[in-house]
């Protein structure tokens, strides 16, 4: 640089070196914030994942920072959970701190109580909540979709959920979608081998959790 008689290198190290700051240990992380109610399972809901925060949370409302490998949970700016992100969706993701001991008060929401719940409406129905307890690591993951069929009987007259559950039982397909579509469509009232006839008379695919039919995609 001819007016100042110096290199721009011999600047930098004169001028900008000596008042630098050193870089970041970590690149930058791009993050999204947002809020989750906890569940009656101690689990709140991310990007279609279910982690779990401390039970004594429940039914609060917490800030989410969510990053391509990480979620956190905050109450009040304390960071109260933290998880590898999981992009499993329906999936969960528990850490045993967070579950509640067995002689605390939460006990109230136990596979028991939700099994005897299920029996109000018949035996079938509560096989159908005990299959879906058994199915899961830890019991309290299945609450969501026990109370999802408990539900169910505030829409439907407890005959045809009993009647659902009957059919899901026969075809091992016990989940709260299952029963749900069950009921939707109508198949509670049919006594067939579990297939129904399309329009032109014959034969279609039969009911299963994994067949989403075309009300899924509307």
């Amino acid at each position: 640089m001819r007016r100042v008689n110096k290199s721009r290198r011999e600047l930098f190290e004169a001028i900008d070196q000596p008042n630098a700051l050193p870089l970041p240990q970590r690149p930058y992380e791009y993050a999204e914030w947002g809020k989750a109610k906890v569940n009656i399972d101690y689990h709140i809901e991310v990007d279609g994942h279910y982690y779990s925060v401390p039970f004594q949370l429940l039914h609060e409302k917490l800030d989410v920072r969510l990053t391509g490998t990480t979620i956190e949970a905050f109450r009040k700016g304390e960071r109260v959970a933290a998880h590898a992100r999981s992009y499993v969706r329906g999936g969960y993701t528990t850490q045993k701190e967070h579950m509640p001991p067995n002689h605390r008060g939460y006990a109230e929401w136990s596979p028991a109580r939700f099994i005897q719940w299920a029996g109000k409406i018949g035996e079938a129905t509560a096989g159908v909540v005990e299959k879906i307890l058994c199915a899961r690591s830890y019991p309290e993951q299945a609450y969501r979709s026990c109370m999802g069929i408990m539900h169910l009987g505030q829409y439907y007259e407890p005959e045809r959920v009993e009647a659902a559950a009957q059919r899901a039982l026969k075809f091992n397909t016990c989940s709260y979608r299952s029963m749900k579509a069950i009921l939707s469509s109508g198949l509670d009232r049919h006594h067939d081998n579990g297939s129904f006839p399309g329009k032109d008379g014959q034969m279609s695919l039969p009911l299963h959790q994994n067949i989403r039919g075309q009300e899924y995609y509307q």
